[in-house]
């Protein structure tokens, strides 16, 4: 589907010093970017550096204020959405908005279904065409099923599926991977592999940096509004990107503190739910970070709300600091010494619509009232020193919490439960949405943390940041304990291995 001028050796989308202020914030200084056909081009950057900007405008959401956009070789200026995508450009973001009542041939052909000679949908050549495209997509889902009940995964298929029934030449993925398991990612990589090779343009945002190397073939990042660096794919190494991007060596980006581990801060004995994980048994000492390592689906966190208390149990022992802990009562194991930093910090763990300040002390505030009222100047105190601690980016305590970018979030989320002093940090997928520069940040954080004697088990999907952190690594499947793997045996093959229930080793201290 070339055009004579793609043939002929123009990029499929050129974007030129575009530039977009919003009142006196300048988020875009200088958005440019080449798009060739057949090729994957990654756009990395930190959150702030213009890239949610730059893609608003190539989908036609934000109209920029200078700069020039080209599609073909031919200028453009998209004022709406439609235009973008009758340009050819479609936008998968990491949750697809689909309606779940309706079939996925009736979400892909939403207000252009075929009809028939009597003016009626013609419900068979829909589904045809919708059978056509899955298929082409080597994928195993039929038209007429229900959204409902889909995952991410199946979902973003179906978002890609309706580009392609749109002619779609640009698809530009923002954070599709966030939410998906290994396997799911795998999937989705062969099929944007599929794509490329018919001559789609793909734009492919991410923060995971293996990702990277995996799929893509160019590499554009920005920092602070402006495209500051691009080259070929194959002539970069991961220190040379983290550099580009923030200015910091690889070396210090996992800064493992080597700490003696201490006494054993948390016990864990044949905890069960039926149906759920099955005698979990282990033991993590102060200073140490163990990694709970799987597949999503595993049982890792369930395992976690279980000990906190959030979820109940059928069997099973806790300790924290060699007292036993009240199984279900969330209250008590923070009155023990536990914490838990939970894996959605926008559901679980923050009120969007209340301050930085507010929810910094959401856990301490019975030790800020006075005379019956909540001292909104000692909130500010102790969010200061946590957010001073935690290098927290935000000019206004009282702003909402919501406002923050999702690695400053994250921040407010880990300040609020450690101003309760716990033993144990339990910490679910700690750099989850977040950016390069950030997640070196909460890196650090848990570095000083159990240099300090806290003990931390970490939750995590992400080799690199399992590998990079963690003195021991539980690796679960399908609900159970299958490897404790010491830190000098730990790789990601092996690691993969039990995860996937092919192997049952035990390296390290584990009961």
């Amino acid at each position: 589907m070339e055009s004579k001028a793609t043939a002929a050796g123009v990029p499929r989308l050129e974007l030129r010093r575009a530039s977009k202020s919003f009142g006196r914030v300048r988020a875009l200084v200088d958005g440019t970017l080449v798009l060739w056909p057949g090729e994957v081009h990654a756009l990395l950057g930190e959150n702030g550096a213009g890239k949610s900007t730059l893609v608003k405008i190539l989908a036609g959401v934000h109209r920029p204020d200078g700069g020039e956009m080209l599609i073909d070789g031919n200028e453009q200026q998209f004022v709406t959405p439609a235009q973008a995508r009758d340009a050819g450009i479609a936008v998968i973001y990491q949750e697809p908005t689909l309606f779940f009542d309706l079939s996925i041939a009736e979400n892909i052909f939403m207000g252009r279904q075929p009809v028939g000679r009597l003016g009626r949908i013609d419900h068979d050549a829909m589904h045809r065409d919708v059978a056509a495209l899955l298929a082409s997509l080597g994928v195993d889902l039929k038209a007429e099923r229900l959204v409902r009940g889909l995952s991410i995964a199946d979902q973003q298929v179906i978002e890609i599926a309706k580009a392609l029934s749109l002619n779609a030449n640009v698809l530009i993925m923002d954070e599709p991977t966030a939410a998906l398991s290994l396997p799911e990612v795998e999937r989705l990589f062969t099929i944007a592999r599929k794509l490329r090779d018919r001559g789609v343009a793909i734009l492919f945002i991410t923060h995971r940096l293996e990702e990277v190397f995996a799929l893509t073939q160019h590499v554009t990042i920005m920092r602070d509004g402006a495209k500051v660096f691009d080259a070929p794919t194959a002539t970069l190494t991961t220190q040379e990107i983290v550099a580009r991007m923030v200015g910091r060596d690889l070396a210090t980006f996992y800064p493992k503190a080597d700490v003696a581990p201490g006494e054993v801060m948390l016990r864990v004995r044949g905890l069960t739910r039926r149906g759920v994980f099955k005698d979990i048994a282990f033991d993590v000492r102060a200073g140490e970070i163990v990694a709970l390592a799987g597949l999503v689906g595993a049982g890792r966190s369930e395992v976690a709300r279980a000990i906190f208390g959030i979820d109940p149990c059928d069997a099973g022992q806790v300790q924290v600091a060699g007292k036993a802990l009240a199984m279900g009562r969330p209250a008590r194991a923070v009155k023990a010494g536990l914490a838990l930093v939970p894996e959605d910090r926008r559901q679980q763990g923050l009120a969007l619509e209340l301050s930085i300040a507010r929810n910094a002390s959401l856990t301490v505030l019975g030790r800020l009232v006075r005379f019956g009222l909540i001292s909104t100047q000692r909130e500010v105190e102790l969010a200061g020193k946590w957010g001073t601690r935690l290098r927290l980016k935000a000019s206004d305590l009282n702003a909402p919490v919501g406002t923050l970018s999702g690695g400053n979030q994250q921040k407010v989320v880990l300040g609020k439960w450690l101003a309760t002093g716990p033993k144990v940090l339990i910490i679910d997928e700690p750099t989850r949405g977040i950016d390069v520069g950030a997640k070196a940040e909460v890196y650090g954080a848990l570095a000083e943390l159990v240099r300090e004697g806290m003990a931390v088990l970490m939750i995590s999907s992400e080799l690199p940041e399992v590998l990079g952190m963690a003195d021991r690594v539980l690796v679960m499947h399908e609900g159970r304990i299958t490897a404790d793997i010491a830190r000098a045996d730990a790789d990601e093959e092996r690691i993969m291995s039990a995860a996937l229930g092919q192997a049952n080793i035990h390296l390290g201290n584990a009961a």
